[in-house]
């Protein structure tokens, strides 16, 4: 089993947007068990769907009235408003049942560096505005093996990324706080490629200078 449920970056300009949220799952209704809403310790209800793969993992092996650390993927459909999608769920003292900690009760194998409510954002910054503190990033998505090539989406975040990084490739720590997601960290990979292969403003696409900048 893996350490840790986001897996390590491959490629300079590797897009993904996952997180891990910490929340008790609740079902829209009986007719409508993969949609509905994760609730978390503080009460936020954040609107949520299960994907396919989940259902059989959850009717069978997870105690659903219990809170569960899942591992999401973010959208934002509606200003102010989350959505998650859930992927799978890192618990394991649960899904480990031959490792010998487990047995022995010991869920602190459970626990993250980066803690609850951690996502990592990559992807072209297409909007910042430091002084509202708004920034909205592009994602791509890989094709599917039936060939399927679905749409980027775009996620708005919250925090302060200069106006001189715009059209850039950026690798964010993010936190969510409610129904927003926090930028607590960004690091500048690259200016974006253009089709004749070359960075905007006449760059090259290896990587530039690589700069941190936290949010306040």
């Amino acid at each position: 089993m893996r350490d840790h449920p986001i897996s390590a970056v491959t490629e300079p300009l590797q897009y993904r947007a996952i997180g891990v949220v910490r929340g008790l799952f609740r079902p829209e209704s009986e007719d409508q068990s993969t949609r509905g809403h994760l609730i978390d310790g503080d009460g936020h209800e954040i609107d949520a769907v299960v994907l396919g793969r989940m259902l059989t993992l959850m009717r069978r092996h997870l105690d659903m009235g219990k809170p569960h650390l899942w591992v999401v993927y973010p959208r934002c459909r509606e200003a102010g408003q989350l959505h998650l999608q859930i992927a799978g769920i890192w618990e394991p003292s649960t899904l480990s049942a031959s490792d010998a900690e487990t047995e022995s009760g010991d869920t602190s194998i459970d626990a993250l560096p980066e803690g609850d409510d951690y996502f990592s954002i990559r992807g072209e910054l297409i909007y910042t505005k430091p002084e509202a503190s708004e920034v909205v990033v592009k994602v791509r998505q890989q094709p599917r093996a039936d060939g399927f090539r679905p749409l980027p989406f775009k996620l708005q975040l919250s925090g302060e990324i200069e106006l001189a990084h715009l059209r850039h490739f950026v690798s964010l720590d993010v936190r969510r706080e409610g129904q927003m997601l926090q930028v607590q960290s960004a690091e500048v990979i690259a200016p974006m490629p253009t089709r004749g292969g070359k960075g905007r403003g006449g760059a090259s696409r290896r990587p530039a200078d690589r700069s941190r900048t936290a949010s306040s």
